[in-house]
């Protein structure tokens, strides 16, 4: 494990695990083309036996945490947050103040609506509620497979341009079989043409090869 004592001061340290939380981060920092070092850190291990300096980083012994300089963050909204408005290159959120209140709304939607329902499903199988998981397994089906339609107009989400909320939804997307979730291709073309638009672009293979699934 490295210490965060060995971390270059001027380089971005992402401590992470196979995540879909960890997942995102990684994908907004490899979009905006932004130069980290990270420590993955392994299912099998306990946070706390991960030495005493990260232990010391987030109170609440989650993953993912970004550490640069003096900063630490291990919120997801909090650090793209940080990252939008420290780079400026490759932006994820509309410069305009009312399309990026909107976009920031849109954003929360995807959390409330399928986030939260993909991580009960994401549970590890030792703590998975079975009754809970199958009622979720289908509100989240039905909900994907009605809303499909809407990746028809544009060719990100609800967007001519590439955001954070698709980051947000790559981390699902790709955990679909994961989360034994298969959407009918007659129903969910547009859905699933927007997959692999979303699969295809360099950032997204590239987060792949260091999550290694």
């Amino acid at each position: 494990m490295q210490s965060l004592k060995q971390n270059p001061p001027n380089k971005i340290l992402l401590y992470a695990d196979d995540g879909y939380l960890s997942h995102q981060v990684r994908l907004v920092l490899l979009e905006k083309q932004l130069d980290f070092d990270e420590i993955h850190v392994q299912h099998h291990e306990r946070f706390t036996e991960l030495g005493e300096d990260l232990a010391d980083l987030n109170p609440y012994h989650t993953l993912p945490i970004m550490v640069y300089r003096e900063l630490i963050l291990y919120q997801n909204m909090v650090i793209f947050e940080y990252l939008e408005d420290r780079y400026h290159q490759y932006k994820l959120l509309p410069e305009n103040p009312t399309e990026r209140a909107s976009y920031r709304q849109l954003l929360w939607r995807i959390n409330h609506d399928w986030i939260q329902k993909a991580d009960i499903l994401l549970t590890h199988p030792d703590s998975l509620d079975q009754n809970l998981a199958k009622k979720t397994k289908h509100e989240l089906t039905n909900s994907l497979t009605t809303l499909a339609p809407l990746f028809v107009h544009k060719p990100f989400f609800l967007s001519d341009t590439f955001g954070l909320c698709d980051c947000v939804l790559a981390s699902i997307l790709c955990r679909l079989n994961q989360m034994q979730i298969q959407l009918p291709v007659h129903l969910c073309r547009p859905l699933l043409q927007y997959q692999q638009r979303i699969f295809s672009r360099d950032a997204f293979k590239k987060s792949q090869l260091l999550l290694q699934i």
